[in-house]
């Protein structure tokens, strides 16, 4: 009974040793798919777009201050008063569109790489089941070490899966 218990005991943490472990790296996923360099043309483009309303702002205000500059000693107090409250107004109507812009940019990168990173998860999960492993890990998260000789590369497996290359 004894010898029968031993072997059990022995023979359990082999089942432990047949578990399937896989790594990707999303990164190299994410940066040959199409999608994302579709999302960061789009980036860019929304950027310009700000960057160039933002100077036409900037211009304009120059302008106005350096005109006031230049009149300010011939200006009635009521004048000069109006018309630097209107500077102060459109410096912060120049602030608050930079700050909006910014958060617009933000959130539009953060919705286009949220659909781009479901995507690879869903592939993902579909390897892991198919492949009967018990994690994926991606090594692109900043995981310490990964046994490459415990451990599959489906990194490639899942660009296949997503149509790249």
């Amino acid at each position: 009974m004894k010898k029968i218990i031993i072997a059990a005991l022995l023979v359990l943490p082999m089942s432990v040793f047949a578990q399937k472990f896989a790594h990707v790296n999303s990164t190299d996923i994410v940066q040959a798919m199409p999608e994302y360099t579709t999302a960061q043309t789009e980036i860019q483009n929304l950027a310009k777009q700000y960057e160039d309303e933002l100077k036409k702002m900037q211009t304009e205000l120059q302008t106005k201050a350096e005109d006031y500059q230049k009149n300010q000693a011939t200006l009635p107090d009521a004048v000069k008063q109006r018309r630097e409250q209107e500077l102060q107004e459109l410096n912060q109507r120049l602030e608050q569109y930079y700050q909006t812009s910014q958060q617009s940019i933000q959130q539009a990168q953060a919705q286009k790489m949220q659909a781009i990173q479901q995507k690879i998860v869903a592939v993902i999960k579909e390897l892991g089941v198919a492949g009967g492993y018990v994690y994926v890990m991606d090594t692109s998260s900043g995981i310490p070490f990964i046994s490459e000789t415990l451990s599959t590369d489906i990194t490639s497996q899942v660009k296949a899966k997503l149509g790249i290359k």
